[in-house]
């Protein structure tokens, strides 16, 4: 190694004072508790529920928003919380699979995806029921087929499909 080199190795070049990592304020009501918090800006809305919030009943399945398994509702619409980032959401009401229903007061969608078994490792559940809460307040969906087209965006490995249609069009009372 030449004497030029070996300078230019050694040397570490400019020391860069470290900049502390930035947290900016949130204020966001989650399950009607409003929670005033400071979150770094990256931080999706889905790490801020299980970890800042522990709030674990939204899964985390792909984190890239195909499988639907972290579902929650922001102002009564479903969305993916992995592809929200929490900053965004000042101000906002979100509501977590923790926030429909107790044990002993179901979310009349809890209760129906019990009496239709619609779960098997439950994994997908939280989002599944999230998203037909969603689903209902929209409005839009009226038959099998159209329910069927309306939660695709939930997956089921297990493929409970079915049962989860019966679950939503009890609720709903449509065609069964």
């Amino acid at each position: 190694m030449s004497q030029a080199t070996r300078s230019m190795a050694d040397d570490p070049g400019p020391t860069v004072a470290a900049r502390p990592i930035a947290q900016l304020p949130l204020a966001i009501t989650v399950n009607g508790v409003e929670r005033r918090l400071s979150v770094e800006p990256w931080v999706t809305l889905l790490d801020l529920l299980r970890d800042h919030l522990d709030l674990s009943g939204t899964k985390k399945g792909c984190d890239h928003g195909q499988c639907g398994a972290c579902t929650v509702l922001i102002d009564g619409q479903r969305i993916n919380a992995c592809l929200k980032l929490a900053i965004t959401l000042d101000g906002a009401e979100v509501t977590t699979i923790e926030g429909l229903g107790r044990p002993d007061a179901l979310h009349p969608l809890q209760a129906a995806f019990i009496e239709h078994d619609a779960f098997q490792c439950g994994y997908c559940t939280p989002g599944q029921i999230c998203s037909a809460v969603g689903l209902l307040a929209e409005g839009h969906a009226t038959t099998r087929e159209e329910v069927r087209e309306m939660m695709s965006g939930n997956l089921c490995r297990c493929g409970a499909y079915t049962n989860i249609a019966d679950a939503i069009l009890d609720v709903m009372g449509g065609d069964e």
